[in-house]
């Protein structure tokens, strides 16, 4: 059997939004990419970062989840990595991380 997904709605994912207060975003995605592994192990399907054109200091972090248990159960890995020296040395704050339940209503991408 697979994994459960929310609510047996495959339009609907969980996200975990997080925003980080940074000095250098090279040395910070860096420092991000290595966490890729643990993402995988739990459960993060798909990520997204972007940083405000007026704000390059801030960045935005969206993971997305199947299940508000396996986003649920991550902010306790967020915490963990958080409080590691290499995170330590490239974030000066973080958010407290919000789950939310979206929904998507419509994906359009551009013809070039």
């Amino acid at each position: 059997m697979g994994r459960p997904h929310a609510a047996d709605h495959a339009d609907r994912m969980i996200t975990l939004h997080i925003e980080n207060t940074i000095d250098d975003y090279d040395v910070w995605k860096a420092a991000f990419d290595r966490y890729d592994r643990a993402r995988r192990g739990h459960h993060v399907r798909a990520y997204r970062v972007s940083r405000p054109v007026d704000d390059p200091g801030t960045v935005h972090i969206d993971l997305d989840f199947d299940t508000r248990d396996d986003a649920t159960a991550f902010v306790g890995v967020l915490e963990k990595i958080w409080q590691t020296p290499l995170s330590a040395s490239v974030s000066s704050a973080h958010s407290t991380p919000e789950l939310r339940t979206l929904e998507e209503h419509q994906v359009q991408t551009a013809r070039v």
